[in-house]
């Protein structure tokens, strides 16, 4: 099994490219799900994020509010490096475990859906592919301002506090280019679909596997086997 890497921007269109994948039938883990799952109240992230931000980012639920919470990291570098360093490493240990049960079940790939893959690069050494869903500055500030009812600036802001698309562009071994129709980002979606279905890493990454619970002395006697026979 290899692993593929999906990341975007702000409304760049990521969530929409990750459903169509989905719809395909490719397995897909979801960090902005397994981010709402670590901070669910009783759990330890849930406890330090309150004691670093305070009882005012909670609902009358007890849930942690992520649209306030949004608006004090957005507005402070600091605090966003504060809540990503203790949510980060929670969320991926949990992506780990998934990527496990795929594994284990057979799956050629899994597509990890990550917003922020190129800021913390924790998992870009593990990737065989990196796919970034792009679209113009124009269109995300357009998209941003109608989803979420944002005026300009406090979309500006928002795009800003997050690492420029073109530069996440130049990182990416596939783009997909969002700017347009949905036909249009189907038909890329569906080209990158057929060249991981068609790719052989899963067959290398299965080999380094073997290696790695036999031992190498095992893969080679096997091999000797192979050529005698």
């Amino acid at each position: 099994m290899f692993l593929v890497g999906l990341t975007g921007g702000i409304a760049s269109g990521k969530s929409t490219v990750s459903s169509m994948l989905r719809e395909l039938g490719c397995p897909i883990i979801d960090a902005d799900i397994v981010a709402r799952k670590v901070v669910e109240p009783r759990t330890h992230v849930y406890y330090r994020i309150i004691h670093h931000f305070g009882q005012e980012i909670l609902l009358e639920n007890g849930e942690i509010d992520r649209q306030k919470l949004g608006q004090l990291i957005f507005a402070n570098e600091e605090k966003r490096k504060l809540l990503n360093s203790i949510t980060h490493p929670e969320i991926q240990k949990t992506m780990l475990k998934e990527i496990l049960l795929y594994f284990l079940r057979g799956y050629r790939y899994v597509i990890l859906d990550v917003p922020l893959l190129f800021e913390t690069r924790r998992l870009t050494q593990f990737l065989n592919h990196t796919v970034v869903v792009y679209c113009d500055p124009a269109t995300q500030l357009s998209r941003l301002m109608q989803r979420d009812g944002l005026t300009q600036q406090q979309a500006e802001q928002r795009v800003a506090a997050q690492m420029p698309l073109k530069e996440k562009r130049g990182l990416a071994n596939h783009v997909i280019e969002n700017s347009g129709s949905r036909e249009d980002t189907q038909r890329q979606v569906l080209r990158l679909h057929t060249k991981l279905e068609d790719s052989m890493d899963f067959l290398l990454v299965r080999v380094i596997a073997v290696a790695a619970t036999a031992g190498l002395g095992g893969i080679l006697l096997y091999a000797t086997k192979m050529l005698l026979s």
